[in-house]
């Protein structure tokens, strides 16, 4: 038999960027623990809709971890208090009968709110459009076994590559920075034979977009390892200090 828990929300609504924010507060019934975190939110939209208010506004997609859409800061988490988690795949059994959950947006100046839960993260577009592809002729699907990497580094790729873009690092970060997220675009391409060509030019570009969005910089605060639900490494943020040094001693 499905366990139900009764929880209070609090939760930031805020209509725009130009209009001021504050939480709201909101009492949920019989909250089934088999929900996801965002199942919850869609239970509380119902229960707003019926109110006749306005539902929360709040990014989703796939719902299985893998779009990196859905985020948010819970109790002071982004993400939530689980590790290794999106917000998607958080269970509500994760609470307690009784608790009070704050819901808040991401907060950095490189992620200007919206609208309520929802923030705009094409600055990590930009970022990606500076540098984040390989200009080889790939062609059609060669041999697995036609380009030999090393296996340490096409393991290490494919750590780097698991990043879904859904922007916890900055959330974390007290500097809002986005270096574990360029850190791991520029890993997974530096550590591979296609990523050779423009590894220079990469590193040099995407850290210009980075700062030009008005991202922080690195403090070794490690939250946003913490906080990262593919367990990207702070490992890739100093191979994009080496790759960046590298670059700008020795760009023609």
């Amino acid at each position: 038999m499905a366990k139900t828990i009764t929880i209070t929300i609090k939760i930031w609504r805020q209509s725009g960027a130009d209009f001021q924010g504050s939480f709201e507060k909101h009492v949920l019934e019989s909250v089934d623990t088999d929900m996801s975190f965002l199942e919850m939110l869609d239970v509380l939209n119902e229960q707003l809709t019926l109110s006749g208010r306005e539902p929360v506004a709040f990014d989703h997609d796939c719902r299985e971890g893998i779009c990196g859409m859905c985020g948010a800061v819970v109790n002071g988490t982004a993400h939530g208090p689980e590790r290794e988690t999106t917000l998607c795949q958080l269970h509500m059994r994760h609470f307690r009968d009784g608790q009070t959950i704050t819901i808040e947006p991401f907060r950095a100046k490189g992620f200007p709110l919206i609208k309520d839960l929802i923030i705009d993260r094409s600055a990590f577009d930009q970022v990606i459009i500076a540098g984040g592809y390989v200009s080889v002729n790939a062609g059609s699907a060669q041999d697995g076994n036609s380009i030999p990497v090393a296996q340490a580094n096409a393991e290490q790729a494919m750590d780097a590559a698991a990043c879904i873009g859904c922007g916890a690092c900055v959330a974390a970060c007290p500097n809002a920075a986005a270096m574990l997220f360029v850190g791991a675009k520029v890993s997974q391409l530096a550590l591979l034979p296609q990523g050779s060509p423009e590894r220079k030019r990469r590193a040099l570009s995407m850290v210009t977009a980075m700062d030009k969005a008005g991202f922080g910089n690195c403090s070794n605060e490690r939250e946003c390892e913490n906080v990262c639900p593919k367990s990207i490494s702070i490992r890739n943020i100093a191979r994009l200090n080496r790759e960046y040094l590298r670059a700008a001693f020795t760009a023609d």
